[in-house]
């Protein structure tokens, strides 16, 4: 069960969940590419160059395969959240760092996307609440959605009419 889950109040449902944006993983890629490179490169040459550049690709393979676990975990340990009365990021595995924000105290939600974040669909989103802000959100996926549904009114449950 997901930590957002565990810590729902009575007759609170999630209305939004977001997380972490695919190009967390674009380090161990670029790594990985490196390898293969390398690899195709010691190819082409004999002797001790092609050595040297295989324990290379080697290298930047292992790597590439260490950057791609911890991105893998981040990207799994990272929760975000929009319920009917709150916004809930959780961060970490064996250290665990929370936020959690009451909607009726949210007074701006601020995205920041660059060129390629708005092609590929990814931001930093900044929460601000009286009294205080969340820190910045980077690399959240489809953050222009995460912020609709931080600004839409909230439902009001059992409001008698």
């Amino acid at each position: 069960m997901s930590y957002v889950r565990r810590v729902l109040l009575p007759g609170e449902t999630i209305i939004y969940e977001t997380g972490l944006h695919w190009l967390v993983y674009s380090r161990a890629i670029l790594l990985l590419l490196v390898a293969i490179g390398a690899g195709i490169g010691s190819s082409y040459l004999d002797g001790d160059p092609r050595l040297i550049l295989e324990i290379i690709a080697a290298a930047f393979l292992a790597l590439a395969i260490i950057a791609a676990v911890i991105a893998g975990i981040r990207r799994a340990s990272t929760q975000l959240a929009v319920t009917d009365q709150r916004v809930i990021f959780k961060r970490g595995v064996f250290s665990r760092h929370t936020i959690e924000m009451n909607r009726s105290k949210v007074e701006s939600v601020d995205v920041d996307q660059s060129v390629l974040g708005r092609i590929l669909n990814y931001g930093t989103v900044l929460v601000r609440g009286t009294g205080g802000s969340l820190e910045p959100l980077h690399g959240i996926s489809d953050p222009l959605t995460f912020r609709s549904y931080i600004t839409a009114e909230p439902v009001r449950h059992g409001a008698a009419g």
